[in-house]
C-alpha cells in the first residue's frame, strides 16, 4: 500500500528498488533484494523467506532484514567464542592424560580436600548444619569467584596477539575465560554434591523448589564475578599493580564473603560490612535453597542484582575505553 501510494505521487518510485542487505551467512545467498517481487529462493532463506515472500508490507520486509542481520552477527560472535574456548582449553590443559577434564578435576580436589580437613578438626554438626555440606556450599562459590576474577584479569594480556584479527575484541577474550571457569566449576559443584550424596555424606535439597534458590544464587554469583572480572581486567591494562593486588583482595575478602560463616552467626558489625557487598547475599540465597527452612538466612537478592548490573555496565565501558591502549605483542 505504501509503495502504491508513493508510486501514484512520484511515478519514478515505481521503478526504484531498495538497498540490498548483505547476507554473511553461508546459505548460498550473497545479498537480499528487498524490491517488491524480487525474492531469493525459499530454500536458501528458510521460514523467514517464506514469510517474506507472502507478506507484501515494506515494514515487514525491513523487520525481516534486521532479523537476518541480527542472526548473522550472533552467529559470528558464536563462532568466535567457540574457537576461543577450544583454543583456551587446548593451551591451558593440553591433550595428554585427562586433558580438559582438569577443568573439573582441579576444583573437585580443592573442595574435597578442604571439606575432609574441616571434618577432622570440627564437629560433624554446628548449629544443626552438617559441616561437610556447609563447607562445600561455601567453598565452591568462593572458587567460582576467585577463578573467574583471576583468569579474567589476565585474559587480554595473555592473548593480546589474537587482537590482530579485527573480529576479535578484548571482550571476547575475557568472556571466553570466564565462561570456561563457570562451566568447569559448575560441573564440579554438581559432581561433588552427587558423589557425596551417593556416599551418604551429603543430602540433596529437601524440596525441589530449593533448586530455584540454588541456581539463582549460583548464577547471580557468576554474574557478580564476571562484572568484577571486567572491571579488574580493564584496570589491569591501565595500572599494572592491579594484576598483583587482585589475588590479595580475593583472599582478604574471605572472612566477609560468607563462605565459612553465615550471616546469622556474624557479629552485627561484621554482618553490616558483609551485607554492603553482594557476595554474601548470593551465598545465603544458595544455602537457603540447599538447607531449606532449617537454617536462618539473611540476603537481599535485588541488592545483589543491582551490584551485578552496575559492575557489568562499568566493566563494559572500561573495556571499551582501554581497547586502544592494549599493546599487541
Amino acid at each position: 500500500m505504501l509503495l502504491e501510494a508513493s508510486a501514484a505521487l512520484h511515478p519514478r518510485m515505481a521503478t526504484m528498488t531498495m538497498i540490498p542487505l548483505t547476507d554473511h551467512m553461508s546459505t548460498g545467498t550473497s545479498s537480499l533484494s528487498l524490491a517488491a517481487g524480487n525474492f531469493p529462493q525459499a530454500d536458501n532463506l528458510g521460514w523467514l523467506g517464506l514469510l517474506d515472500r507472502y507478506e507484501g508490507g515494506s515494514l515487514f520486509r525491513f523487520a525481516v532484514g534486521q532479523m537476518r542481520v541480527f542472526r548473522d552477527a550472533f552467529m559470528q560472535h558464536f563462532r568466535i567464542m567457540h574457537a576461543l574456548l577450544l583454543r583456551e582449553l587446548s593451551t591451558r590443559y593440553g591433550r595428554n592424560n585427562i586433558g580438559f577434564l582438569w577443568i573439573m578435576g582441579e576444583p573437585i580436589l580443592f573442595a574435597a580436600g578442604v571439606s575432609v580437613l574441616w571434618s577432622q578438626i570440627r564437629p560433624p554438626y554446628e548449629n544443626g548444619i552438617p559441616m561437610i555440606a556447609f563447607i562445600v556450599t561455601g567453598y565452591m562459590p568462593l572458587i567460582l569467584l576467585r577463578q573467574i576474577v583471576n583468569y579474567s584479569v589476565n585474559g587480554v594480556k595473555g592473548n593480546s596477539m589474537l587482537l590482530y584479527h579485527k573480529m576479535i575484541t578484548p571482550l571476547h577474550l575475557i568472556l571466553s575465560r570466564a565462561l570456561i571457569e563457570f562451566i568447569g566449576i559448575t560441573m564440579s559443584f554438581v559432581t561433588i554434591v552427587f558423589v557425596y550424596h551417593f556416599l551418604g555424606i551429603m543430602k540433596l535439597p529437601p524440596r525441589f523448589t530449593g533448586f530455584v534458590y540454588i541456581y539463582g544464587g549460583w548464577f547471580l554469583l557468576a554474574w557478580v564475578s564476571l562484572g568484577v572480572g571486567l572491571v579488574m581486567s580493564a584496570l589491569a591494562e591501565i595500572f599494572e599493580v592491579v594484576e598483583r593486588v587482585v589475588q590479595i583482595v580475593t583472599y582478604v575478602s574471605i572472612p566477609i564473603s560468607g563462605s565459612f560463616l553465615m550471616a546469622a552467626d556474624m557479629t552485627p558489625k561484621l554482618r553490616a560490612m558483609s551485607s554492603a557487598l553482594p557476595l554474601i547475599h548470593c551465598l545465603e540465597m544458595l544455602r537457603r535453597g540447599y538447607f531449606g527452612d532449617g537454617v536462618v538466612t539473611i540476603y537481599n537478592a535485588p541488592f545483589a542484582v543491582a551490584w551485578a548490573a552496575v559492575l557489568t555496565l562499568l566493566g563494559l565501558i572500561l573495556v571499551h575505553f582501554v581497547r586502544a591502549r592494549v599493546e599487541i605483542d
